[in-house]
């Protein structure tokens, strides 16, 4: 696998659920975890069921599209509880998937906190993501490329912290974008 592989980091601007009703989700194209190429966004709905599509379709309609071999998303859900099928974008995009997690996430809580705001149908999107792995200090899931290529890339971008560089720009970006600076850590 070379080392400037192109790949897509993915993460949600902040946002106020008591303001807001959307929120921008910000895409950064990096080569490795070194060079940024590129930015892209979109909109979502703040705990809608439009992540997948607006994500495959911002990912579609770039030119950077052709170049990209794997999106590494922070987390499953953007804009709360907007929860990405991964298999689904996998299959609108034809590019890999990794899901990417700070630290282990206790499944039978996030389904409680579904069921009790009646997102029942999105708990079966978390589960279809599959078994979460760990890579050094964060978790995983992954769709579209075996293991051993998903922990390549996380080498190849983890390069400024533990989380892949191209997640981290654009959460800075995205607060940025919300707060006129960056906040806090990313």
């Amino acid at each position: 696998m070379k080392q400037q592989i192109r790949v897509l980091g993915i993460d949600d601007a902040s946002y106020d659920r008591n303001i807001h009703k959307k929120t921008f989700v910000i895409g950064t194209i990096f080569r490795g975890g070194d060079f940024l190429d590129g930015i892209i966004t979109c909109e979502i709905r703040i705990d809608g069921k439009d992540a997948t599509k607006n994500i495959a379709d911002m990912i579609n309609k770039s030119k950077f599209k052709v170049q990209l071999r794997a999106i590494l998303l922070d987390g499953i859900a953007v804009g709360g509880f907007n929860v990405i099928d991964i298999t689904e974008l996998n299959r609108k995009t034809n590019i890999p998937v990794i899901v990417i997690m700070r630290g282990y996430p206790d499944i039978e809580k996030i389904k409680k906190a579904l069921l009790k705001i009646g997102m029942k149908n999105k708990i079966k999107l978390i589960e279809k993501a599959g078994k979460i792995y760990s890579y050094e200090k964060i978790h995983f899931q992954f769709f579209g490329l075996a293991k051993e290529k998903a922990e390549k890339i996380l080498e190849l971008t983890c390069t400024h912290s533990d989380i892949p560089e191209p997640i981290r720009i654009a959460h800075l970006i995205g607060q940025g974008i919300v707060f006129g600076e960056s906040k806090g850590r990313a």
